[in-house]
């Protein structure tokens, strides 16, 4: 490797270093945010006290690394809540997370299509959130209009930010394939991937209460599943025991109990 080059990836290392030590000043939890929190999560509301103080912490952590902008709106704190809560939902059984592949989120007002654009007709192809690559890589487009229909109704088990943070999640480990090596022991994946075919066979043949958008394909699968796992957990391990044994396992998180 030349000097000329070794140079340049330490200069861009050392600048790398000291944005990510001026995104981390973290600001503290705005007090009126905790009835927004307690009205909206069910998840939030189910943790004791200490765990309840810890996911604060873990939002404004979030929200010191990452920028939420709105696109043709004015970013509420509902929006700041919901997105933070949803960034911090799936990683919460781990002691310290961050999102190293994500520095955006922008918010759009509606659905979107592929060109952005904004969609309000049903007929028509809607994209409710998207994690970028390419140009787009390390930003989240999410609908707000989406955003708050996932926390809205908790037993249709749909929510949009928790699907796209863990796309995020699936992508950390440089491919987006369903198997997120990252958070899962390598003993499982041959496992995991038996059942994912089983499960979108079963999608297929309708015999599934699993949301067809699921059986996509693997990547899909394990956002719509991990949708299921943390709206109605409970429900999850009664129809599906393997596939919540797994999800519990990977996401260290036991909300069935």
């Amino acid at each position: 490797m030349s000097p000329i080059l070794i140079i340049s990836l330490i200069g861009i290392a050392l600048i790398l270093f000291v944005f990510r030590l001026f995104k981390k000043e973290v600001k503290p939890f705005p007090s009126k945010w905790e009835r927004l929190l307690k009205s909206n999560v069910h998840y939030y509301r189910e943790l004791n006290k200490k765990d309840q103080l810890r996911f604060q912490s873990r939002m404004m952590i979030f929200l010191s690394e990452v920028k939420i902008e709105g696109i043709e709106l004015e970013v509420e704190d509902l929006d700041k809540v919901l997105i933070a809560a949803s960034a911090i939902i799936p990683v919460f059984g781990f002691e310290e997370w961050h999102y190293n592949n994500l520095d955006y989120v922008l918010l759009y007002p509606e659905y979107f299509g592929a060109d952005y654009e904004y969609i309000k007709d049903k007929s028509k192809t809607r994209i409710a959130g998207m994690v970028g690559t390419g140009d787009m890589a390390n930003r989240m487009i999410l609908s707000r209009h989406a955003l708050r229909l996932g926390f809205s109704n908790r037993k249709d088990r749909y929510n949009t930010a928790i699907h796209e943070f863990v796309h995020l999640i699936d992508m950390l480990d440089g491919e987006v394939d369903g198997i997120p090596k990252i958070i899962m022991e390598h003993q499982y994946t041959i496992p995991w991937l038996d059942l994912i075919h089983h499960k979108i066979e079963d999608i297929y043949e309708g015999k599934s209460d699993i949301r067809p958008y699921g059986a996509t394909n693997q990547a899909e699968f394990l956002s719509v599943v991990s949708e299921y796992f943390f709206e109605r957990p409970k429900m999850l391990r009664s129809k599906h025991p393997q596939l919540y044994k797994v999800l519990a396992k990977a996401f260290q998180q036991n909300l069935a109990k």
